[in-house]
């Protein structure tokens, strides 16, 4: 069975990049959730092994960081990690349960696949 993840609030382009980045570095596949509510649904519904979540939901505009803090709050076990380039985003995520994530800028490279490797527990090359 193949690893899961799922992305949360990015727009079409940068999942398309993030989906063609964890299949071919990472051997994972993606699912998307535009919403906050359609995120907690799906959640609900299937084991993800890392919730990846954009800084500010295409969809509606919704925080990121809310939805990281609202999850964590509510104990959700999943990793989670913020894809911003912000750092003061990034330190609230991380502040508020999440894994250190990555930005958009960075998203291919190799410090960032090791640390979503590290993430799903996938073995480090």
């Amino acid at each position: 069975m193949a690893t899961v993840i799922l992305s949360v609030g990015s727009c079409g382009f940068d999942d398309s990049r993030l989906s063609r980045m964890l299949r071919e570095n990472v051997g994972a596949l993606l699912d998307r959730a535009h919403t906050a509510a359609d995120a907690q649904q799906m959640m609900g519904e299937k084991q993800y092994a890392l919730v990846l979540v954009n800084r500010v939901f295409d969809g509606d505009g919704d925080s990121g960081v809310d939805f990281i803090a609202s999850a964590k709050r509510a104990g959700h076990p999943t990793p989670m990690m913020l894809v911003s380039d912000y750092s003061d985003a990034q330190r609230a995520a991380v502040e508020n349960g999440a894994l250190p994530g990555f930005g958009k800028s960075t998203m291919t490279t190799p410090d960032v696949i090791n640390r979503i490797k590290t993430a799903i527990g996938a073995t480090v090359a």
